[in-house]
């Protein structure tokens, strides 16, 4: 019997030690099981003005190692949504990184009326820095004015500033936003006489030896040469007529139509700024991107590093032909190659499987209302005059005078409270009544107040999405929504901002390490990228996250 109990005693022990030995291994891996682990290098890609259905529409001119490559071996959202309005790029890229609205993140806009200091201000304008590789002002620049941290800045305090974060984009914006205020630099483009990458003072204080050496290589002047369609320009079935009336253009060309000689049309449209609204802008920015990871050896140690990338020149394509163009066809077609180019050279610089890629969009964008219109669907141009005209005359008979607003921009009315408050009236009450007189007007489909925005809990419609992209200490007092495809620019090219399908639904493929391989219906919105982010990398949510991590798009 003693020895019974003495034999159950050893295999208690046993046991005992065993269970001790595989609990310690579970949870306490070792650093080298983390490091391996996670990716070393994330590359969050914003392609300015990608509407979702550029995938499908173009699908049979991609090759097969860009956007093909992202789809085939990742994971496709094909249901993904901005979940506020405006849709602009500043905002976009600010939500796309930070996993919130402009509710919360305050970039409301590109530019906005400062309630403050009564001036229109830049989403990323700030006078007290100065600019770093240009005399001229165009890198007074600074990521001030958005009010949260980005998964980047997360990624920056987790690993104790080890991790480093650098942004890019041909706009300032483009580079500043996304990186967030711990970056390492961000760097964009400034064109005219220059044709270089510039930083500013919140940064560095001089541009690194490599940026100086890119900027005298003179690879934005090999740019510089005729613009024409990789491919015969028969085959592009997909996208409309190359001649046609609804199109801008540049100045110094009569028509439109292919080719563009642009060492020739520079001299008329502010020199090496022309490259901005051509694919090259975008070959320019790979180049540039292919640069920064060699030189600052990105995705090189145990610390994953992150490198924003904003593909700006398709949103300034858009913008001058339109949505139906061959140059917009044309430009994705190039991009096309540009990714495989980029992502064939993270796979021998970084290593195949050990990187992470996300790709999404700031915004759509509509077609061209004169267009619609010319195909029987209901469209048009916002007459801000004859608003104006009727809108003071009101404001004259009702209140006796124009002070009592203060600005109008952004489909926003800005109230002079001090005013109010002189003319013995109530704030509520004069926002009311400048919101019936609104919803009169030709074009206007819906008008909200400030009131509305602050009181109630929308969850679905637009009106959702007015109030996640209202700030409440920098909105203005009524809120102005227009019809369905009606737009206040001029009668070529294409435009976006508002919460409507064209504007909100864009692309969101992920790719590489930590992601399956698969699609989704499923709803998504732009939020959601920054937890999905940090989910992966086992770091914070930026600090006013709101959006959901996306788990099913996770190995």
């Amino acid at each position: 019997m003693k020895k019974f109990y003495v034999l159950i005693l050893i295999v208690l022990a046993f046991t005992s030690c065993k269970s001790q030995s595989i609990n310690s291994n579970t949870i306490q891996p070792s650093h080298t099981e983390i490091t391996e682990n996670k990716p070393k290098l994330i590359v969050g890609i914003v392609v300015d003005q990608m509407r979702y259905d550029y995938l499908t529409r173009f699908e049979t001119k991609f090759g097969e190692g860009g956007f093909k490559r992202m789809m085939r071996q990742g994971f496709n959202c094909k249901n993904n949504h901005f979940n506020y309005v405006p849709t602009y790029t500043g905002p976009g890229h600010a939500s796309v990184f930070s996993g919130t609205t402009p509710k919360y993140h305050g970039v409301i806009s590109n530019n906005w009326y400062d309630k403050e200091t009564n001036e229109i201000v830049y989403c990323a304008g700030d006078d007290t820095v100065n600019s770093v590789g240009t005399e001229s002002a165009a890198g007074q620049m600074s990521p001030h004015r958005m009010l949260v941290t980005t998964f980047c800045d997360e990624n920056r305090l987790f690993t104790q500033l080890k991790g480093k974060t650098i942004g890019i984009s041909l706009k300032d914006r483009g580079a500043i936003l996304p990186a967030g205020h711990t970056a390492n630099a961000a760097y964009w483009f400034h064109g005219v006489d220059e044709g270089a990458w510039i930083s500013s003072t919140f940064y560095m204080n001089e541009l690194p030896e490599w940026v100086k050496a890119f900027n005298i290589s003179e690879k934005a002047e090999s740019y510089l040469k005729v613009w024409n369609t990789l491919y015969d320009i028969s085959t592009y079935s997909e996208s409309g007529a190359d001649e046609n009336r609804f199109e801008g253009g540049f100045q110094g060309k009569e028509k439109a139509v292919f080719p563009y000689d642009l060492a020739e049309l520079s001299k008329d449209n502010r020199g090496f700024d022309i490259l901005k609204a051509t694919p090259f802008g975008n070959s320019l920015t790979v180049d540039f991107s292919m640069e920064a990871i060699k030189a600052e050896n990105l995705g090189q140690d145990d610390f994953t590093d992150v490198l924003t990338v904003s593909f700006s020149a398709t949103d300034y394509v858009g913008h001058n032909f339109g949505v139906n163009s061959k140059e917009v066809q044309d430009t994705y077609i190039r991009l096309d190659k540009d990714l495989e180019r980029f992502f064939n050279f993270l796979d021998e610089t970084v290593g195949e499987g050990s990187y992470t890629v996300f790709l999404t969009s700031d915004h759509g964008a509509v077609n061209v209302p004169s267009y619609l219109n010319s195909v029987n669907i209901p469209s048009g141009y916002v007459d801000n005059n004859l608003r104006k005209e009727k809108f003071q005359e009101f404001l004259i008979s009702i209140y006796g005078t124009t002070e009592i607003v203060e600005n109008i921009s952004n489909n926003q009315i800005f109230i002079n409270k001090e005013k109010v408050e002189e003319l013995g009236l109530n704030i509520r009450e004069v926002q009311e009544a400048i919101a019936n007189e609104q919803i009169k007007y030709k074009n206007i489909a819906k008008v909200y107040t400030a009131a509305t925005m602050n009181s109630a809990n929308f969850s679905q419609g637009i009106e959702a999405l007015l109030q996640n992209g209202y700030n409440q200490k920098r909105s203005g007092d009524v809120i102005l929504v227009d019809d369905v495809a009606y737009i206040s620019y001029g009668i070529t090219g294409s435009t976006h901002g508002s919460a409507l399908n064209y504007d909100t639904h864009v692309p969101l493929l992920f790719f590489g390490n930590g992601i399956k391989h698969g699609e989704t219906y499923e709803k998504t919105v732009i939020p959601d990228i920054a937890p999905t982010i940090s989910a992966l990398l086992g770091i914070s949510f930026p600090n006013s996250n709101t959006g959901k991590p996306l788990g099913f798009i996770i190995d």
